[in-house]
């Protein structure tokens, strides 16, 4: 119950409460420390100026039987002291007040083993008639058997010691309260980048605006605003992602189905119907089907790239070379007007091999379209380095840094066919193993893609750029044609 309670208070008012518990116990440390100290001095002042007195007074007249009992018990009264003389034998002598009443101080054991010379002196407190005495004893007379006793009252002795206490306490509850207030200043003052921080998330929260707040300080709150900074702007970034993905896939997606809808419309009407020629039926199915295919290739494409989390695939060694071997050998069949020239030295990869083939195929594929025809696409994998260069009319230097974006084509390809994903899917496939990838331009003009990728047992090697005209290592490696 206590904790829930506790929980509820606000962390301004927990910090505020917390400095004032603190400083509170400091405080009340202090003060019983500081009485403590004072209340033992003060008594041990007092017992050092009794016993000192008492001392004067047994080496004085006062210890002298009929000198004592002439004292005017006004003088005694006056200091608010009690003197006696005190035998073994339990006799004493003191003055009298004016009905003749003895005024002697408390008397008891201690004082008789000072009489009989079983102790030197003696210190204690009694208490007579409701009242608080400091009792003293030391050898007394010329001859033995004596002691003179004194005791002053601890009236005044007690009284300072209240009134430092209650001083004491005064100054420990205005301390508590000082700390209470200052520690409410400091967490008003100290936590005021929160309150910035939350009124930003739940001005976020309420209206989906990714709206930075503005940061002071090289603190860790400020810290946090930064870091709270920076993932407002990935989440802007990740929406911004998402419209524009959402878009272009809209677009692409139009097309196909707008060329789908209007052959499937065309066949739709000429059932039954004279005029449309069965090569020209035939050629409508085998464009249906071609559009099917390239939707389903596209839509693929889009679930690929749209996932954030790698698929849950089995890793596993992969040989890079036979992976490269496999994707020239299916686009050689898509492609049969362009020459593979392919040379390849061994390099295992642990990773998924259907997202590196995939990579492979699609680098082969842009090279391929790219290529005028009976040009030749150069592959070399050497160190882990997988280039492919086409004798096509390259890229421009304005889209080289978009290229690998998602749905981004060139001006001179948006007449040819594709959906611009293939490239972001080997730039995703190269980052989910650990690689790299990379566009520039071959001796012919053309273009270059450099895929590095890390082995199992040793990081890929990184050259310069090889270019279609690299002469073939020493170590004899595969080749294809």
């Amino acid at each position: 119950m206590t904790h829930n309670r506790l929980r509820s208070v606000s962390l301004r008012n927990r910090v505020g409460l917390l400095a004032a518990f603190g400083v509170g116990i400091i405080v009340v440390l202090i003060s019983l420390a500081a009485y403590i100290t004072v209340r033992v001095s003060l008594l041990d002042q007092v017992d050092a100026n009794l016993l000192d007195r008492a001392r004067a007074a047994a080496a004085g007249p006062l210890a002298e039987q009929g000198v004592l009992a002439r004292v005017p018990s006004e003088a005694l009264g006056a200091a608010d002291i009690r003197i006696a003389l005190l035998n073994a034998n339990d006799r004493y002598i003191s003055a009298s007040d004016h009905d003749g009443n003895p005024i002697a101080p408390p008397l008891g054991a201690p004082e008789r083993a000072v009489a009989r010379g079983d102790v030197p002196e003696s210190v204690r407190t009694a208490a007579m008639g409701g009242q608080s005495y400091r009792v003293v004893a030391v050898p007394a007379g010329r001859g033995e058997g004596w002691a003179l006793v004194l005791g002053q009252s601890r009236a005044g002795t007690e009284d300072l010691l209240s009134r430092l206490g209650f001083v004491l306490f005064l100054v420990g509850a205005g301390g508590v309260a000082a700390a209470a207030y200052a520690g409410v200043a400091v967490a008003r003052t100290g936590l005021r980048p929160v309150e910035r921080l939350t009124a930003g998330a739940e001005h976020v929260a309420r209206t989906g605006e990714l709206r930075p707040i503005p940061v002071q300080g090289e603190d860790e709150l400020a810290r946090l605003a930064h870091a709270f900074n920076s993932m407002l702007s990935a989440l802007a970034a990740a929406r911004a992602r998402e419209r524009r993905l959402i878009a272009d896939a809209g677009h692409e997606l139009r097309t196909p189905l707008t060329s789908l809808r209007t052959n499937l419309d065309l066949l739709a009407q000429s059932e039954g119907r004279p005029g449309l020629s069965q090569e020209d039926r035939l050629a409508l199915l085998a464009d249906v089907r071609a559009q099917m295919a390239e939707l389903s290739v596209l839509v693929g494409d889009l679930v690929e790239l749209s996932r954030e989390d790698p698929p849950a695939t089995a890793h596993a060694p992969v040989e890079l070379a036979d992976v490269v071997a496999g994707a020239a050998e299916r686009v050689r069949r898509r492609a049969p007007a362009v020459r593979f020239d392919v040379e390849t030295q061994p390099w295992t990869v642990f990773g998924d091999s259907q997202a590196l083939e995939r990579a492979v195929t699609n680098l082969l594929d842009n090279a391929a379209k790219w290529s005028p025809p009976n040009a030749t696409v150069t592959v070399r994998l050497r160190g882990g380095v997988l280039t492919v260069a086409d004798q096509g009319p390259g890229i421009a230097e304005a889209d080289a840094p978009h290229v690998f974006e998602r749905f981004y084509r060139s001006t001179e390809a948006r007449t040819m066919p594709g959906s611009g994903l293939g490239l972001a899917i080997v730039k995703q496939a190269a980052d989910r193993h650990g690689g790299t990838v990379s566009v520039g331009r071959s001796q012919h003009g053309g273009t270059l893609m450099t895929l590095v990728l890390p082995g199992m047992n040793a990081p890929a090697q990184a050259p310069p750029p090889p270019t279609a005209h690299t002469p073939p290592p020493v170590d004899q490696p595969r080749r294809t044609r």
